[in-house]
């Protein structure tokens, strides 16, 4: 019969090693995921060129069905003739209080559809 070695102690080190490794990596994403980007330094072009940033419009409905077009109050008539007057593809953005009347909404969302904006987006909370 073998004589079996009895283990009075276990071997620690290997275990830390993981665990340091583990540490390294978590701190290392966290301050990219803090500052939102991993920063880099661009190459420098002398031909090049810059993309036209497109504006964002965005309309408001208010709880009491008031339209705001960019903050500023506007009628049903004119939201339509200032969205008339928006490019096809500029970015639009729908903010609707929860509690505005549903009317309000299908109505901004059709006057959108009238006039052929392809760019919409419907701001929610989570």
């Amino acid at each position: 019969m073998k004589n079996l070695k009895k283990f009075d102690q276990i071997n620690v080190i290997p275990f830390i090693d993981i665990m340091l490794v583990l540490l390294v990596m978590v701190l290392t994403t966290t301050t990219f995921i803090k500052q939102g980007i991993i920063p880099i330094e661009l190459p420098e072009a002398e031909q090049s060129e810059k993309k036209e940033q497109k504006k964002e419009y965005t309309v408001y409905i208010t709880k009491s069905g008031e339209l705001h077009l960019d903050k500023s109050p506007v009628t049903e008539a004119e939201l339509e003739q200032k969205l008339s007057q928006i490019g096809k593809d500029e970015t639009v953005v729908l903010r609707s209080d929860k509690d505005a009347t549903f009317q309000s909404f299908v109505m901004v969302m059709d006057m959108l559809k009238k006039l052929h904006h392809e760019q919409l987006f419907i701001v929610t909370k989570e």
